[in-house]
């Protein structure tokens, strides 16, 4: 049985929806994290929802906050209650989408997932995993987790664009090309990266240019 996730929600500035961005939130924050990155996204970007879930579950860690699933070395969750958490999560994400999808009335094919930090975790571990390809992946400050399973079990292969502060000291940047590098080992043949310079746990301006861009473009804005 999956929960259903709260969201946040910024309608169309043109009124009219024909695609959607999902922003996925990191580890002890929440929706209100990034349905801010809607303002400054909108005006290049008329016809998109934003849209963006609350976690499932409280975080232990940052009692104020939301998390996707437990993190060992921060909260002193096990293992398995980790890995327990992630697939529960991933199942309650999973139907997410597809609701947003009926919901909506948009086919996969115009809809984006941006995740940052642990929420670039899920949405690089869901997303393989679906049977329709999204638009594409937009995957800040995170890392691929579980690389050694998705040549096995990734159902579709959207492009995926990588973006990571150069100065992170949360999730190393080498994060980043570990995740190309499984990407691409998975089958992957669109996987494009962007370095922050001189950006720690965070999404700096020119990060979201480049994702702006890279969405636009999967979008067919031109």
């Amino acid at each position: 049985m999956t929960r259903a996730l709260e969201a946040q929600r910024r309608e169309p500035v043109s009124g009219e929806t024909r695609s959607c961005v999902v922003f996925l939130h990191g580890y002890g924050a929440n929706a209100a994290d990034l349905i801010g990155l809607a303002d400054p996204l909108a005006e290049h970007m008329p016809d998109t929802l934003f849209i963006a879930p609350d976690a499932p579950e409280a975080c232990i860690a940052a009692p104020m906050g939301l998390q996707w699933f437990p993190i060992p070395w921060i909260d002193g969750s096990s293992e398995e209650e980790s890995r327990a958490g992630m697939e529960n999560a991933a199942a309650d994400l999973d139907a997410f989408l597809d609701g947003v999808m009926v919901d909506e009335d948009l086919l996969p094919e115009q809809v984006i997932v941006l995740g940052f930090s642990q929420g670039t975790m899920m949405a690089l571990h869901v997303v393989p995993r679906r049977e329709d390809a999204i638009a594409g992946v937009v995957a800040f400050s995170g890392r691929l987790l579980e690389p050694e399973t998705l040549a096995d079990e990734a159902q579709s292969k959207p492009p995926v664009l990588l973006i990571h502060g150069d100065a992170d000291d949360v999730v190393p940047p080498q994060s980043l090309p570990q995740a190309a590098e499984a990407l691409q080992e998975a089958g992957w043949t669109e996987v494009y990266a962007h370095i922050m310079k001189g950006t720690g746990h965070g999404i700096a301006p020119d990060g979201l240019q480049v994702a702006l861009a890279f969405m636009r473009d999967r979008f067919g804005m031109g």
